[in-house]
């Protein structure tokens, strides 16, 4: 068969709703798309884990600490199989991890930020974590099949994550006037990273995951889902919104205009100049490197004693 016969073959695959499976033939663009997109996932999950370590000194109890360490440990847990996924595609994962510490490689925007309070506790694991779970459970429908396949436990780790973040937030909402004020400043600094979470809006024409459906739904979809689903709770709890404001519309969504969001702080997290990232990434090259003897350890052979 030629390319073009093949290619085709494929496309039709794809638009019946057909799976990929790491053996299978595949344009070498899709190839690409996908590892790409799995390891920023990856990157995403093991440098989340870094600014809810810098709040374990914040927890208020020996049992919310418990509970953010175990969370820690989940977020790491989860690198490893994204990890393991995209290696099948053709990069190794010491080649991913240099990158991602050499600065070569993305991680999600929100991990680009500072934490400061107890409250921004509560506000990665209930609405940055519900973001993800907005956008992750889009993805479970991936035509790439393995990452599918890791995605089911991810999601289900994630619900609990999820409910984690839900506590706290209740906990902060019904306590003092000093615990309120505590999650609405960490509100007003984390509103827009989270706005940016779900990036820019798509453009459907070239966007090559979406066309393979790599990717299930637009960026914008994905955002009105979240603002529909926690902008009405947030005021519940009587909080409100800095800017870019949610209003509502006549057919009940919470709506944000394009143009009354800054992009600009996005885009240079876009070229890794975000306010924390140089100082994590130099956290987790330190860490790469002190941990090295015991990579080089367990990939020596076994000696056995005479």
């Amino acid at each position: 068969m030629t390319y073009e016969e093949k290619l085709g073959r494929f496309n039709e695959h794809i638009a019946l709703g057909g799976k990929v499976e790491t053996q299978d033939w595949m344009p070498d663009d899709y190839r690409r798309g996908v590892l790409k997109f799995i390891e920023m996932h990856a990157n995403s999950e093991i440098m989340g884990a870094l600014p809810e370590r810098e709040c374990l000194p914040f927890a208020p109890s020996l049992q919310r600490k418990m509970s953010l360490a175990a969370k820690i440990q989940d977020e790491v847990g989860h690198a490893q199989l994204l990890y393991r996924v995209a290696e099948d595609l053709g990069k190794s994962r010491e080649a991913m991890f240099v990158d991602l510490v050499q600065g070569r490689s993305k991680f999600h925007n929100v991990f680009h930020y500072p934490v400061h309070q107890w409250g921004d506790v509560a506000i990665i694991g209930w609405l940055i974590d519900g973001a993800a779970l907005v956008t992750q459970a889009a993805l479970l429908d991936s035509s790439y099949a393995p990452y599918t396949r890791v995605l089911k436990r991810i999601c289900t780790e994630e619900q609990l994550h999820l409910r984690h973040g839900e506590d706290i937030t209740l906990e902060l909402a019904s306590g003092t006037d000093a615990q309120r004020e505590m999650f609405q400043e960490a509100l007003n600094r984390w509103w827009l990273a989270i706005i940016h979470f779900f990036g820019p809006k798509s453009n459907v024409e070239k966007d090559l995951l979406l066309r393979w459906k790599v990717k299930t739904r637009t960026n914008e979809d994905l955002r009105q889902e979240f603002l529909d689903r926690y902008v009405p709770k947030i005021f519940e709890l009587g909080f409100h919104f800095p800017t870019p404001t949610p209003h509502s519309s006549e057919d009940g969504h919470w709506l944000i205009k394009d143009e009354d969001i800054d992009w600009e702080p996005l885009n240079s997290i876009k070229k890794n100049e975000g306010p924390e990232t140089e100082r994590r990434l130099s956290n987790r090259r330190a860490i790469y490197e002190d941990h090295r003897w015991v990579r080089e350890a367990l990939s020596e052979p076994a000696v056995h004693a005479a």
